[in-house]
């Protein structure tokens, strides 16, 4: 075989021969990209729609933005939280662990929608101090909502770790809380990690029920324009299409993020 034959064959499969790291890194770069493009240009695509969708691309656009928003805000919150109720749920100490297995209960038992009108409307009522806009009011019911799910998946990845690895790191001589971060956590969070990627996408769109207490994102922003157009077909179908756009990019950077830690340890 010539040498540039060799040369053709090694372009042409040039993503093949990357590393893990390597490969997951360009995914997750360049659906980062993709989704920060989406959201960017947004205003300019939607213009080129015909009415009722072109003379609201702004307000689209702005609805994207502020999906987008609260969910990167609850989704990170919720992961803290739900780290912190895992660990509590697991705990030695009882109140704590009854606190934490409260929380989860009540969080999972109840409608995300209720949780927000909660939050909004009765939290000011029992606590005039604690008075929340409606977009931190949201954001908040969201963050607690996801977190209580997010709780049960990594109490689970803490769970499968076999405890003869807790007891060789404390026959070393590691702490507690060096032994939970160094050699549990990371094997737990491997287990964990595909759970907490499709609570993140969910929360996307469980971001719409935000329209309730007044946030204009996108769905808001989609009933706005429809009621002032009286056309709910093309509104609903870009709506909907939006929220395909989002999660797919969503998904691809989750994706990226799991074949880099490899949970299935199958990949060359």
């Amino acid at each position: 075989m010539s040498t540039n034959v060799v040369r053709a064959t090694r372009r042409a499969n040039w993503p093949y021969r990357w590393t893990i790291k390597q490969r997951s890194t360009a995914t997750i770069a360049l659906a980062s990209a993709g989704l920060v493009a989406v959201l960017w240009l947004a205003v300019s695509v939607l213009a080129l729609a015909p009415e009722p969708i072109g003379p609201n691309a702004r307000a689209f656009a702005d609805g994207m933005l502020v999906t987008m928003q609260l969910t990167l805000l609850a989704g990170l919150s919720g992961v803290l939280l739900g780290v912190l109720a895992a660990l509590g749920k697991l705990s030695k100490f009882a109140p704590l662990r009854y606190l934490a297995g409260g929380y989860i209960w009540i969080m999972r038992g109840t409608p995300l929608l209720v949780q927000i009108l909660f939050v909004y409307f009765a939290l000011p009522t029992l606590f005039p101090w604690l008075r929340l806009s409606d977009f931190a009011s949201a954001c908040v019911a969201l963050s607690l909502n996801v977190g209580a799910y997010n709780a049960e998946a990594i109490r689970s990845g803490l769970l499968s770790v076999p405890k003869g690895q807790a007891e060789a790191a404390h026959a070393l001589g590691l702490g507690p809380w060096q032994t939970l971060w160094d050699v549990t956590f990371p094997q737990a969070f491997k287990v964990s990690l595909p759970p907490l990627v499709n609570n993140l996408v969910a929360l996307l769109k469980d971001s719409s029920l935000a329209y309730a207490v007044g946030v204009v994102e996108l769905t808001n922003a989609g009933n706005r324009v429809q009621s002032a157009t009286f056309e709910p077909v093309p509104v609903l179908i870009t709506t909907a299409t939006l929220y395909l756009v989002m999660t797919t990019l969503l998904t691809q950077i989750s994706a990226g993020v799991e074949q880099r830690f490899d949970i299935e340890r199958r990949q060359p």
